[in-house]
């Protein structure tokens, strides 16, 4: 499965566009032959997603669903373009329709339980991430999701933990490692923090993310010059680290970071 490790309503990140922050996952095409219109539909509605045309994407996705209702696959699907267009219970009832087509499989759990982050629902969202490391402990998109809805709670040393584990379980996704960063800092192990920050950026030079994570934590520390220089560089990548709002409710720092930001806008 190809999954877009991040909840598409709230981050397109530069280089690392959904590296992981609060995944629905898009089904594969299947591999049985099809007719040309079914097919043309089905790239119509993966091009409109690539594009960020999410209605569009929609409207392919229910135009198949009227020739294929049984295909779990097409209802995640188009669960994915209502969560991108903030559509979050149309989008489970989608969700749901899959888990009854299809129950063994991982992706509409892990896909609702993103759209219950997006209402606030954290226990809910818990419950469909445990359910899918029930059908694969090694799932580190579950893991890290989990560690989200567990910072939504306020319960940062669970999602720490959670954090890692998917980071351990998939060295490379970058937005695992971001995550702890952001839950070191906020349980007060900044140097760890900053260090994390670092190897990021050394790692993947455009990822703003962790620029602006690092403009905000060096800023408090005192390395203003620093601090400056990774700022021209987060802005530059994607200027919504301007907004403090965005910053604390949709990209969801962890409230230090938040806090840490602010303090560095303020004397911009």
């Amino acid at each position: 499965m190809k999954r877009i490790l991040g909840l598409l309503l709230a981050l397109s990140l530069t280089t690392l566009s959904w590296i992981g922050w609060s995944p629905p996952a898009v089904a594969d095409r299947s591999s049985q032959p099809l007719p040309e219109t079914i097919e043309t539909l089905r790239l119509e509605a993966f091009d409109a997603t690539n594009r960020g045309n999410f209605a569009a994407a929609e409207t392919a996705w229910t135009k198949l669903l009227d020739k294929l209702p049984q295909e779990a696959a097409i209802w995640s699907n188009r669960g994915n373009a209502r969560v991108s267009q903030n559509k979050l219970e149309a989008a489970i009832g989608d969700y749901e329709q899959a888990m009854q087509l299809a129950p063994t499989a991982p992706d509409p759990y892990l896909n609702r339980g993103a759209a219950l982050e997006g209402l606030g629902r954290w226990q809910a969202a818990i419950a469909d991430y445990n359910h899918v490391l029930e059908l694969d402990p090694n799932d580190p998109a579950a893991y890290n999701n989990r560690g989200n809805a567990e910072a939504g709670m306020g319960d940062w040393e669970a999602a720490l933990r959670d954090y890692q584990q998917a980071a351990d379980l998939a060295p490379d996704f970058a937005f695992a490692r971001a995550n702890s960063a952001l839950a070191l800092y906020q349980l007060g192990q900044t140097d760890e923090a900053i260090r994390t920050m670092k190897n990021l950026v050394r790692k993947y030079p455009q990822f703003a993310d962790m620029r602006a994570g690092l403009t905000a934590a060096l800023w408090v520390k005192g390395d203003r010059g620093e601090a400056e220089s990774n700022w021209v560089a987060a802005v530059g990548l994607d200027r919504r680290y301007k907004d403090i709002d965005w910053v604390s409710h949709t990209r969801r720092w962890s409230p230090a970071m938040v806090s840490a930001l602010e303090k560095f806008l303020k004397l911009q």
